[in-house]
């Protein structure tokens, strides 16, 4: 190969390179602008959505959203329940009804607030439509224009609407589902099966008794009430709580340490 060859392979090589660098430096150029668009349409598009704001942080005038207006609705109140005027004394109850609750407890809870702040006919009227939301809420507005005029026809129509969502009322038998279970206390098992029984209402004192002693867990307290065997619940509850005090003070003497034996 002579010289010439030589040189213009070389030459050609120069060429090729600075093509091949100058082919980068347009793909790089394209790459930064390419780049630089999707910056800015990423720009643009959070400005719509969170919408064009000014340098303060503070929508323009003139680019403010629009007011919406609370939606109105008819009362189902009369005009007498409308007028009445809830004195600023008062304070609201602390309860809520969503529409998926058990209406009984809900007016029961009510009437307990209510009873400890008075008002009249009408202040409960209004009082117990500021329990109700959410769906509940949706009922209330959905009743004719003008209906109501008492709370007792409101209390009706609530009861009626959730009827479905009632508790089913307890039973004398539901006693007999009170166990004592392991760990419980004689005093913690009196008190449960003692709220159960006034949930009942039963006055049935053999039955009482009955499930009494099948729901207590063996031991001295329930070998006392088979040997000497109780005729109402009254005497279970005096008896527990004689047996409670007794086996605290045993306890009390197994935790004394006995003294040393003076010498002589």
């Amino acid at each position: 190969m002579t010289m010439e060859q030589l040189m213009g392979m070389m030459q050609g090589l120069q060429e090729a390179m600075a093509a091949s660098k100058a082919e980068q430096d347009r793909m790089q150029e394209d790459l930064a602008a390419s780049q630089a668009r999707n910056e800015e349409l990423h720009r643009v598009n959070e400005e719509f959505r969170r919408g064009w704001r000014n340098p303060t942080g503070q929508r323009d005038v003139d680019e403010a959203e629009p007011f919406t207006p609370p939606r109105e609705f008819s009362t189902p109140f009369s005009q007498q329940i409308l007028e009445t005027v809830i004195p600023n004394t008062f304070t609201g109850p602390k309860v809520t009804f969503t529409g998926m609750e058990d209406p009984e407890a809900h007016l029961t809870a009510f009437h307990t607030q209510m009873m400890l702040v008075g008002g009249s006919d009408a202040v409960r009227c209004k009082l117990f439509m500021s329990t109700l939301t959410g769906m509940a809420m949706d009922w209330f507005i959905s009743l004719s224009e003008g209906h109501i005029t008492s709370f007792a026809q409101l209390s009706q129509l609530f009861r009626e609407q959730y009827l479905a969502n009632r508790a089913p009322p307890p039973v004398s038998y539901d006693l007999f589902d009170v166990k004592q279970y392991q760990g419980e206390t004689l005093k913690e098992y009196i008190n449960c099966f003692g709220a159960q029984v006034l949930k009942v209402g039963t006055k049935e004192e053999p039955m009482i008794v009955y499930a009494f002693r099948k729901g207590v867990c063996p031991g001295p307290f329930y070998e006392s009430i088979i040997r000497n065997r109780p005729k109402t619940f009254a005497e279970i509850r005096r008896r527990a709580v004689e047996h409670i005090a007794s086996e605290g003070e045993v306890y009390e003497k197994r935790m004394c340490v006995a003294p040393a034996r003076p010498r002589a």
